[in-house]
């Protein structure tokens, strides 16, 4: 073991992604997904960024067969990169290095330091992030450059890698990698190393098994003497011109999936494909057996017409070329299968010259002359080798009649003439080979009859259930999850695809029972190769009858299988204008399957076939089962998740604040917002306050789900509590700080430690109390962003509250800051959902939120709604709170307020100036109930305090009758006995007025009550 320890180095933005990345910090925007992932897995592997132990291993290789197809194309790898500057590495299927190829000495040197070399392990969990096992992690290829390398030593680098996969299992047997330094890199390398790894694929699928060659030298040896074409009427010439261009893509594709299905058909041994040009191609079957016995057929094609085919290059058959020992020569096209897999393809066709084309039953002549059958009269010579490497579907312009392919019987095997010089073999009547017809013929497959296609459908299937299982269920959204299903499916299975689902599936609640005539469904997803007007759209309500498959599918909880709907008059049922339409537009198959998962069944999906002409059979319905059954557990799990959300959501919303509450201190406006990911713990509160006065706080629990939302319903409780003791913000906060404190540590009880979210991970709360007598505001926080201050002229500031920690940490003391606000002025207060997110730092947040504030005159509401626009993201990451007030004054006109002597004389004198002043306010109805009070309360202040006693009326919503002192003990109110002479003072004001309570300032205390205004 090695260990390496390289110094940080600062390549730009990333830099500050992988250090937030360490420290816990949110990534997601900065970071490409694939490399975010192998971070994750790096950090899960406890790696360290400036530290790794690599381990070394000699004597590393590969097998014999995988290193015979990748030398030649690493060989021209390395011969095509025209820069000394990139390395071409070549590790097993565990990251560990087998060769390293090319790269000028500077960068092997700095290779070689960070054990990036042969022998040296370069797999994902052993250095991080890089090509090699990145690739291997992803099992796909990938680009990695600078510091998207997790390891801080591979940072100068940029590499890409692909693993390379055996063709026929589909395991990986190594990893490409190129590599280069950082300054050199370009994404054209990922382009460069999948193409290397596919024709590593290409060559190693070449390699075909011994029965394989046998059945191809059968082939082979049987040379133009048997069978033949039907003679084909001469062309003229092909334009040289165009003589190099060859058949394309498609084409080769569609000659390809035409052999296939003529391969594999029982009856058929003749087609015609009409290509692009203009050109016919003709396929032609025939049945070949092998010296030792063994049996198969090969599939021979003829073009006519267009441009000529062209070949060039050596055959290789398996893991050697076909020599005259094997009986075949050295040249004609490569040829690739698999009997009882897939069938045997030429490949590795390209464009040449006339002259050095020869065709794989022209480059075969019996050495023996005369032991051969020579060729049919009328009949042109057979045999030029195609290839195809992609696989598209098409549709045959003619199919021609059946006709009875020759089967070709070798008893031995006599020695062939190589013909390896290029030049074309003469024929048996010692021409060219050419018969001026202006076709080509070539060798497509050779394989077994009916077995190749079978075995390349399982494949296909496999791959089709396997890219199911990764695309369908990314999201926890029932209607996403519906249609992955449909983009899976199409075209790849079905023509068509529609999944319907009850509204009570969408809303996450339980299914109810489905099946029977007029089940409510409802059209969640729908999928075409073309669009398809006449089925039911998205969004639809369907309501199947009992004929139909989908309501026999449901009610049976069986597949249905309708092969031909043209005869499926149970489907017709439903609508059969509009069906017939359907029917009109190609649709002719389909198979209906219910999604079940967990013992429920949650709706059905539909499986069309349209372009396809083959109908569904019953192999297709265990592949259907298969789609629907995995889709209807993802479709479950978001179910599941979205009643869940429900329930969170609807617990939050209970806790937090609805409507607004009766006070005429400020207007305030406010909005909530969940996040994406789920409901959170922020919340918000306006609570009326003694004295006309009223508290605004903004809280924020760190976390989702409902324990954060339990969490935030218990510290808004906990505030009202605090506020109907009329505390000071600071004690409030001091006083919610340790309940805070008092939750994490479970109150007394033993913590359950077992449950992930047992404790208050944080919290945070900003209060403030607006006095409109006065006009002041005090404010506190504890670990939350700064409130915004809005005047009347539309001048926008933050108020820079003194620093405190979160709620729960405890030891330090919350200070305030108190401001006298103009009327008219807006408090602004929120959560940190509303300034910061992954893609904007909270100082851009907070100059964002300053211009949108800046604008006088603004209604509360208009405020909200101004700021939600600006600031908030598609898709909050994080909740969001937000609350808007502005104030009110109440003006002397509706504030009376006298000092009094300590003497018990002014009493009389307090009830005549209670009296004026209500004659004045027209509350003539409330002057004797109001002087009593007013007695009551001076009186007590006379009698049992000290200090200057003032006595203070405010008319508000309601009328508030202050009495202050300057002791701080607090009345008690209490029973009095039969006998006592006093005590009854209390009690009665308690008995006459509304509400009534104590509050203390920090050099008195006040005695307070408040009686309902007489309605007018």
């Amino acid at each position: 073991m090695i260990p390496l320890s390289v110094a940080w180095d600062d390549i730009g933005g990333l830099v500050d992604a992988h250090e937030r990345f360490l420290a816990g910090a949110l990534v997601d925007s900065a970071v490409r997904d694939s490399v975010l992932d192998s971070w994750k897995r790096c950090r899960s592997a406890g790696l360290q960024p400036h530290q790794l132990l690599v381990p070394y291993a000699p004597d590393l290789t590969l097998e014999d067969r995988f290193l015979r197809a990748a030398h030649p194309v690493l060989k021209d790898l390395s011969a095509s990169l025209t820069e000394p500057g990139i390395t071409i590495a070549l590790c097993d299927a565990r990251g560990r290095m087998v060769e390293r190829l090319g790269g000028d000495r500077q960068l092997r040197d700095r290779l070689d330091e960070v054990r990036f070399a042969p022998g040296f392990d370069a797999s994902e969990r052993i250095v991080g992030t890089n090509g090699v096992g990145t690739a291997l992690a992803e099992r796909s290829p990938v680009y990695v450059i600078g510091r998207e390398h997790f390891a801080d030593c591979l940072q100068p680098f940029a590499c890409a890698g692909a693993p390379v996969r055996d063709p026929f299992s589909g395991r990986i047997e190594a990893v490409l990698d190129l590599t280069c330094l950082r300054d050199d890199g370009d994404p054209a390398m990922l382009r460069l190393v999948r193409e290397a790894a596919h024709s590593i694929e290409a060559r190693l699928l070449e390699q075909s098994t011994q029965r394989e060659r046998a059945l191809l030298a059968a082939y082979r040896r049987a040379g133009p003497d048997v069978g033949g074409w039907p003679r084909q009427p001469r062309l003229a010439a092909p334009d040289q011109g165009d003589g190099n261009r060859g058949l394309g893509r498609i084409d080769l594709a569609v000659l390809r999936e035409k052999a296939e299905e003529l391969l594999a058909s029982p009856q058929r041994t003749l087609d015609e494909v009409v290509l692009s040009g203009g050109r016919v191609a003709t396929l032609l079957r025939r049945s070949v057996m092998g010296a030792a016995g063994e049996t198969g057929v090969v599939v021979e094609a003829r073009v006519l017409g267009g441009s000529r085919l062209r070949q060039a290059g050596s055959t290789v058959v398996g893991s050697t070329a076909v020599g005259p020992a094997a009986g075949a020569t050295s040249t004609g096209p490569a040829v690739t299968g698999a009997t009882g897999g897939e069938p045997l393809l030429a490949e590795n066709v390209t464009d040449a010259p006339p002259e050095a084309a020869p065709t794989a039953a022209r480059a075969l002549v019996d050495a023996s002359a005369g032991k051969g059958t020579g060729p049919a009269p009328g009949t042109a010579p057979t045999g030029k080798g195609a290839s195809s490497a992609t696989l598209l579907p098409t549709t045959p312009a003619v199919s021609a009649k059946p006709v009875a392919g020759p089967t070709v019987t070798i008893r031995s095997a006599p020695p062939l003439s190589p013909t390896g010089t290029g030049e074309r073999p003469p024929t048996r009547d010692g021409s060219g080979g050419d018969d001026g017809s202006g076709a080509d013929d070539r060798l497509l497959l050779v394989g077994e009859l009916g077995v190749g296609r079978l075995a390349l459908l399982a494949r296909r299937r496999l791959e089709l259930l396997h890219d199911a299982g990764v695309r369908i269920g990314t999201t926890l959204d029932v209607t996403r999850t519906a249609e992955e299903l449909t983009e899976v499916a199409v075209p790849r299975f079905a023509d068509v695809a529609a999944v319907d689902l009850p509204d009570a599936v969408l809303q996450g609640e339980e299914p109810g029972p489905l099946g029977g005539a007029g089940t409510p469904l409802r059209r969640v997803a729908l999928g075409s190769v073309h669009g398809m007007p006449h089925l039911y759209g998205v969004g639809d309500p369907v309501h199947y009858v009992p004929s139909t498959p989908q309501a026999r599918s449901l009610e049976s909880r069986q597949s249905v299988l309708e092969p031909v709907l043209l005869e499926a008059e149970g489907w017709l049922a439903q609508d059969r204008a509009r069906l017939e339409r359907v029917l009109a537009a190609g649709i002719h198959s389909l198979i209906t399957v219910p999604l079940r998962a967990r013992g429920a069944t949650l709706g059905v999906v539909s499986f069309y076939r349209s372009d396809k002409p083959a109908p569904f059979e019953e192999d297709d319905l265990s592949l259907a089962q298969e789609l629907a059954g995995r889709a209807a557990i993802c479709i479950d799990n978001a179910r599941r998740y979205t009643r869940e959300h429900n329930t969170a959501l609807a617990l939050q919303r209970s806790l937090l604040p609805r409507g607004r509450p009766e006070q005429s201190a400020v207007d305030v406006a406010y909005r909530y917002l969940p996040a994406q990911a789920g409901v959170g713990g922020d919340w918000f509160d306006v609570i009326p306050l003694s004295g006309a006065r009223v508290a605004l706080v903004v809280g924020d629990v760190v976390g989702h789900g409902l324990h954060a939302a339990a969490t935030m319903g218990r510290l808004r409780t906990a505030v009202h509590n605090f506020c109907s003791l009329d505390l000071p913000p600071d004690d409030l906060l001091t006083h919610l700080d340790d309940l805070v404190g008092r939750l994490d540590r479970g109150e007394g009880w033993a913590v359950d430690n077992s449950q992930a979210d047992c404790g208050i991970v944080g919290a945070t709360c900003l209060y403030a109390v607006y006095d409109p007598v006065s006009r002041r505001c005090t404010l506190t926080r504890a670990g939350h962003p700064f409130p915004a201050v809005v005047a009347p002229d539309g001048t926008v500031e933050f108020v820079d509250l003194p620093s405190a920690p979160p709620l729960g940490l405890g030891g330090m003391p919350f200070e305030t800051v108190e401001l006298e606000l103009a009327e008219g002025s807006q408090l602004v207060l929120y959560t940190d959902g509303l300034i910061e997110d992954r893609h904007r730092d909270i100082d851009a947040g907070l100059d964002q939120l300053r211009t949108v504030l800046a604008h006088a005159g603004r209604a509360p509401e208009d405020t909200c709604e101004a700021v939600l626009d600006a600031l908030l993201p598609e898709r909050p990451s994080d909740d969001v709170a937000l609350l808007v007030a502005r104030t009110h004054a109440l003006g002397p006109e509706r504030v009376a307020q006298w000092d009094l002597p300590s003497d018990p004389a002014v009493v009389s004198r307090c009830r005549a100036l209670v009296t004026e002043q209500l004659a004045s306010w027209g509350l003539d109805e409330l002057a004797f109930t109001t002087e009593l009070v007013a007695s009551e309360l001076v009186t007590n202040a006379i009698r049992h305090a000290a200090g200057p006693v003032q006595l203070r009326l405010l008319r508000d919503r309601a009328l508030i009758c202050e009495v202050s002192d300057g002791s701080s003990t607090s009345p008690r109110l209490r029973r009095a006995r039969t006998e006592d002479e006093g005590g009854r003072g209390l009690f009665l004001v308690a008995q006459l007025t509304e509400r009534w309570g104590t509050r203390y300032t920090p050099n008195a205390k006040i005695i307070w009550t408040e009686q309902p205004l007489p309605h007018t």
